[in-house]
């Protein structure tokens, strides 16, 4: 992402996301969420979780929530 200079910069997403909700990506996850994002911000969240190793089903709505109110509070910034 970092070669194209019309992609947007995440890294203040992905630091909020880190401080805020304590998922703290690896390039790669970061990767993986940021090609979620055409698809909304459920499947972004999905995205976070996986690459975290936290399986979806069983992760509290109140860190799904936190995740998805973070990312959408970047995403809007657009």
């Amino acid at each position: 992402m970092a070669d194209d200079p019309a992609a947007p910069d995440h890294s203040a997403m992905f630091g909020d996301l880190c401080r805020q909700v304590g998922i703290c990506l690896h390039p790669k996850g970061e990767a993986r969420v940021i090609a979620a994002l055409p698809r909304g911000l459920d499947a972004a969240v999905r995205a976070a979780l996986e690459a975290e190793g936290i399986d979806e089903p069983s992760a509290s709505g109140d860190l799904k929530r936190a995740i998805r109110d973070c990312l959408k509070a970047h995403v809007g910034k657009r």
